[in-house]
């Protein structure tokens, strides 16, 4: 009897053990795989949304110009509206990433250079007087829907392949101009804006510029027009369309621009005759014509900096962003800020 009563609680006690023997292992292996899973993709959210630990900067205080506010937002998430308003979505990584560390660069360099010139905040989002910005709601509303998701992630793959990177000049952030196109050679700043200029920024020839469409442009003035136009600024104007040489540019500038045209009998310099007749650049040639002037334009923006299309130009040649970065601005560094 006692023997039979040991036999049932034997197997009573297997009953229960048994199971317990085959499920623990697996379990095991379930709840460590899930572990392992769940801690991987916490690590690669921490990877992708961390904030680069910047020295300085960290965030900025952006004014709106239209809406006269000023927002605090990281730096980083600021450039990623600049870049996509900056430079065309489609242009290469290595170029849009080039694009990333200039504007970084600008932004501190405008933050350590122009303390007041925004008040209550750091630099502005108005292209004429710091660089341009969109907010990511607009910037997805101008790009076609089924590119929208895709497009954004190359503008903030570019940002983030570049954290904390900026261009320095004898340990100092430059003051890192850029352009659209240069019309094939950039131009130092003196020929634009006067001064001594920087030593970094120097005229630089880049090929390839021609095949974009910002290249090559043309205005035509009647010649009522442009008296007019020069009168607003000049009213002792006067011009003799008969004289052969009624228009004549006296000297160009290092990047082959207009440094100074004679138009009647008012000298100016190219820069200010761009701005009066509205030219993309002061690269240009002109033909006299009946009634009026046609002014053949290369090149679109002031010209100084980095070319933007140009930046493309070279990273489709295999170029690097730091290798296009060296390109236009002359011995300087880049380095972590």
């Amino acid at each position: 009897m006692k023997k039979l009563i040991l036999l049932v609680l034997l197997l009573v006690l297997l009953a229960f053990t048994i199971p317990i023997l085959f499920t623990i292992p697996f379990q095991g292996k379930a709840v460590a795989g899930e572990v392992e899973k769940s801690n991987s993709m916490e690590l690669e959210n921490q990877i992708s949304e961390e904030a680069y630990a910047y020295s300085s900067y960290g965030e900025i205080k952006l004014y709106h110009a239209k809406t006269n506010t000023v927002e605090t937002i990281p730096l980083d998430t600021y450039l990623y509206g600049v870049v996509s308003a900056e430079m065309p979505v489609d242009f290469e990584v290595e170029a849009l990433k080039a694009q990333a560390i200039v504007a970084r660069t600008y932004t501190i360099y405008t933050i350590s250079n122009s303390a007041g010139k925004h008040e209550g905040a750091d630099i502005c989002d108005d292209s004429t007087c710091c660089q341009a910005w969109i907010s990511k709601e607009d910037r997805l509303a101008k790009w076609e829907e089924a590119k929208r998701e895709e497009n954004w992630k190359k503008i903030v793959g570019a940002v983030n392949a570049t954290k904390g990177k900026v261009i320095v000049y004898e340990g100092k952030p430059i003051n890192a101009f850029f352009h659209s196109n240069s019309g094939g050679t950039t131009e130092p700043p003196v020929n634009v804006w006067g001064g001594t200029g920087y030593p970094y920024l120097q005229a630089v020839q880049t090929a390839g510029e021609e095949n974009y469409s910002q290249y090559a442009s043309e205005v035509t003035l009647s010649k009522t027009e442009l008296e007019e136009k020069i009168r607003q600024s000049h009213s002792d104007f006067t011009i003799n369309w008969q004289e052969p040489e009624c228009i004549k540019i006296l000297e160009y500038t290092d990047g082959n621009r207009v440094k100074t045209v004679k138009i009647g009998n008012i000298e100016m310099s190219g820069v200010e005759a761009r701005t009066l007749f509205g030219l993309r650049s002061a690269n240009f040639t002109f033909l006299i014509q009946e009634d009026s002037v046609t002014f053949q334009v290369k090149g679109y923006g002031h010209g100084v900096g980095m070319s933007q299309t140009g930046a493309d130009s070279l990273a489709k040649e295999g170029k690097s962003a730091e290798e296009i970065i060296h390109h236009f601005y002359q011995n300087v560094e880049i380095i972590s800020w």
